[in-house]
């Protein structure tokens, strides 16, 4: 038998090569399926510790471990463009559309694949091309003292209002620097066209009570304390004072304010967002999308406005309560997308109003 043997691997040397690859090409398809490491790189600039049990339980739901790399926007697309085609990011989650909207101009973005995702979330909360999308919104409102502000002025206001002369020296609000402002005035000129925004942020200017200074907590602030009769703020910095995470002095102040939600005879209240998109170059794209739908899920939605006070993107989940007792009210519709088409215009144009 074993002299058999040997004459026949003599003459078909082929068969004995295929009886040593085999084995070896089996071990090495073993190995290659084995389990990768499942992780997902999210580049944050939202700075709100509730975030963190987000995480967890998205861990906790997928398996999928998330790291976390925080920083200012600007420095983020820094570490982006030095990273170039082997950066590990996969998420950039931040807040305000305008700031989306610079990372998709700078090319770091990838359109959003997931039928699910772009069917949940209402086309005005997408960006261009569906490269990124709100996980939450936020209303910029006008916050009044009832003890300086008539009902009779603060009915049926709009944001435009705020450039007549019976405002002058009661009005406060953040620096242009701010992108909350500066969306706020691109949403104006989606709206109303640049030359009616321009003459209305001249007038604006002209009734400032101060100088632009501070968050929008301490616009509210200046309110309660009758520094000025109006502000224009987001509603959730009311819902962080109303709680008592902001402390003694912020609750007691939030408590002398009412808001009055601005155009509500029109196109409704300026609605910003909180949202995500998916990196360029990201590794893990697939758990860069399942990171994205656990957002959009209820139990995100609701740990979301339970912590952050944010409005939901989900119909189906209600704000938190000290968010929702103010009432509810016309949201303006107006693309998100277009806060960082108008961006520069709004810049320059609050610059020519010296909107300091």
């Amino acid at each position: 038998m074993g002299d058999f043997l040997y004459r026949l691997f003599k003459k078909n040397k082929f068969l004995i090569l295929i009886f040593l690859l085999v084995p070896i090409a089996i071990l090495l398809n073993q190995k290659n399926e084995e389990p990768k490491n499942q992780e997902v790189n999210v580049y944050t600039s939202r700075h709100y510790d509730a975030d963190d049990l987000l995480y967890e339980e998205f861990t906790k739901e997928t398996g999928i471990k998330v790291n976390i790399i925080s920083g200012k926007g600007s420095a983020l697309i820094e570490r982006l463009k030095a990273e170039g085609v082997n950066s590990p990011g996969d998420i950039f989650f931040t807040v305000d559309a305008g700031n989306l909207a610079n990372f998709q101009k700078q090319g770091f973005l990838q359109p959003i694949q997931s039928k699910a995702i772009i069917q949940t979330v209402p086309s005005e909360l997408r960006g261009e091309n569906n490269e990124w999308v709100a996980v939450a919104k936020r209303a910029r409102v006008i916050f009044y003292n009832p003890a300086l502000v008539s009902q009779e002025e603060i009915n049926n206001i709009d944001y435009e209002d705020l450039a007549d002369k019976n405002w002058e020296g009661r009005v406060v609000i953040r620096s242009s620097s701010n992108m909350y402002n500066q969306s706020l005035v691109s949403s104006l000129i989606s709206n109303l066209g640049a030359e009616k925004t321009e003459e209305w942020a001249k007038g604006l200017v002209s009734n400032f009570a101060r100088k632009p200074q501070g968050n929008d907590r301490s616009q509210i602030m200046a309110v309660a304390n009758e520094e000025a009769s109006i502000a224009i703020a987001n509603t959730y910095y009311i819902g962080i004072m109303l709680s008592g995470k902001g402390g003694n002095e912020q609750l007691n102040a939030a408590k002398k304010v009412k808001i009055a939600f601005p155009n509500q005879d029109n196109r409704g209240a300026h609605i910003n967002i909180s949202g995500g998109g998916v990196l360029r170059y990201a590794p893990n794209r697939e758990n860069a999308e399942k990171f994205l739908a656990f957002l959009l899920s209820e139990k995100a939605q609701n740990h979301i406005v339970n912590n952050t006070f944010e409005y939901p993107v989900l119909e189906s989940v209600k704000p938190h309560p000290l968010i929702d007792n103010f009432g509810t009210f016309k949201m303006d519709k107006t693309s998100v997308a277009d806060f960082g088409k108008y961006n520069p215009e709004a810049v320059k144009l609050m610059d020519r109003v010296n909107w300091q």
